[in-house]
């Protein structure tokens, strides 16, 4: 007991250290909240905000159960159609970006530069993209599948990589050993560790895709997001809540599928 007590006694006193970040903590914290405006809160926002949930609590069952065109359920599906392609989309282009910005496969100077303009791609907002796109192709799905296919690149290929680096190189060297060719090495000894992964982090991003394609729609990149903006701003608060609540329904539909998904392939 007395050892132990002399090597704790022997650790760095950082009380000092956790009293200044603490404090710092705190000031930054603090000056963050002189951003908000308390005064902008009116009497009829709050009267706005009981309305949407008057619309989640009372939806428009015609529309939350209409299967043409114009009802929930077929702008969901439209919404998980661009979501689904703009990550097939993206996960493809990915691929080959994550090689090449990959340390281990590649020399560092072009490894570095493929990861910079990476960076650059994941730092620009998916709306934007979407305006951006909108201006090229017209208002509809094709803008939306382009911008998450866009958005997507970006983050895969970082995860891409990071999971290449990680390779058991060991396997590639007893395959070399034996003899196997380049393509024998990269489809047994390559593709195998890369598969499962490669497959959870697309799942994980098609989550996050459906999310931000329900947002596209509001800049009238197909989708959900347009009507239940227009909804919100023609006042048709059970018409909004009927949107909301088969969103709710979807995204918590989709998260469970993928969490299930993703740890089979982990674990697989």
């Amino acid at each position: 007991m007395n050892a132990i007590e002399a090597q704790l006694r022997k650790q760095p006193r950082l009380r000092f250290l956790h009293a200044v970040a603490t404090t710092v903590i705190l000031i930054i914290f603090f000056w963050s909240t002189s951003a908000i405006q308390f005064n902008k809160l009116t009497i009829n926002g709050l009267e706005i905000a009981g309305n949407i949930v008057k619309g989640i609590i009372n939806p428009d069952l015609d529309l939350l159960f209409n299967f043409t065109d114009k009802g929930v359920a077929y702008l969901l599906l439209e919404t998980m159609a661009i979501a689904l392609l703009g990550t097939i989309v993206g996960g493809l282009l990915a691929i080959p970006l994550a090689f090449l910005s990959a340390s281990n496969i590649v020399p560092k100077p072009i490894a570095a530069v493929i990861r910079f303009m990476l960076i650059v791609i994941r730092t620009i907002p998916a709306v934007v993209y979407g305006l951006m796109f909108i201006r090229v192709t017209g208002q509809g799905p094709f803008a939306g599948v382009l911008t998450m296919s866009l958005t997507s690149i970006g983050m895969l290929s970082k995860l891409f990589a990071d999971v290449i680096e990680d390779l058991d190189t060991s396997i590639l060297e007893s395959m070399e050993s034996i003899g196997c060719t380049t393509f024998e090495k990269i489809r047994f000894g390559i593709i195998p560790q890369l598969t499962a992964m490669f497959l959870s982090i697309m799942i994980y991003r098609y989550d996050m895709n459906l999310r931000d394609a329900a947002i596209l729609g509001l800049v009238a990149a197909g989708g959900i997001g347009a009507p239940l903006i227009f909804a919100m701003n023609s006042y048709r608060w059970s018409e909004a809540g009927s949107i909301l609540i088969g969103l709710i329904v979807l995204i918590l539909l989709i998260e469970y599928i993928s969490s299930k998904i993703r740890a089979k392939l982990v674990q697989g």
